[in-house]
């Protein structure tokens, strides 16, 4: 699984943090993941701590907050995502048809008015 940001994906300059290159098992152990660490032991997750994802060009943390703002940077390096926990459980169920089976489908993991969507694309695309 890797991880990376793309600038400027269109005329009204919105950006994309993606997760790309999985196959189901990857997914699911995502899935797994967001479940144990954000909603049961409440704690952040990095993602470039994880053995099985690979950055490359940036970082992103996984928060818990009190709304979902999504995903917000100061530096395009380092990338917050900011979900209640509502937010995330969204998130789990949209990631569960990836971690069934291998697909060519892309999801976008959120619907919120930021500059930065996050999207989900065992190939990478949209």
């Amino acid at each position: 699984m890797t991880l990376d940001f793309i600038d400027n994906i269109n005329v009204h300059g919105e950006n994309i943090v993606r997760l790309y290159e999985f196959d189901h098992s990857q997914a699911d152990r995502f899935r797994e993941l967001l479940i144990q660490v954000i909603i049961i032991n409440k704690e952040q997750l990095e993602l470039s701590t994880i053995d099985f994802i690979q950055s490359r060009n940036c970082f992103l943390t996984l928060r818990l907050s009190n709304e979902d703002t999504g995903i917000t940077t100061s530096d395009k390096i380092n990338f917050f995502c900011d979900l209640t926990p509502e937010g995330y459980e969204r998130i789990i169920a949209l990631l569960e048809p990836f971690s069934k089976k291998d697909t060519k489908g892309y999801q976008w993991l959120y619907d919120i008015d930021n500059p930065t969507d996050f999207l989900f694309s065992p190939a990478g695309t949209w």
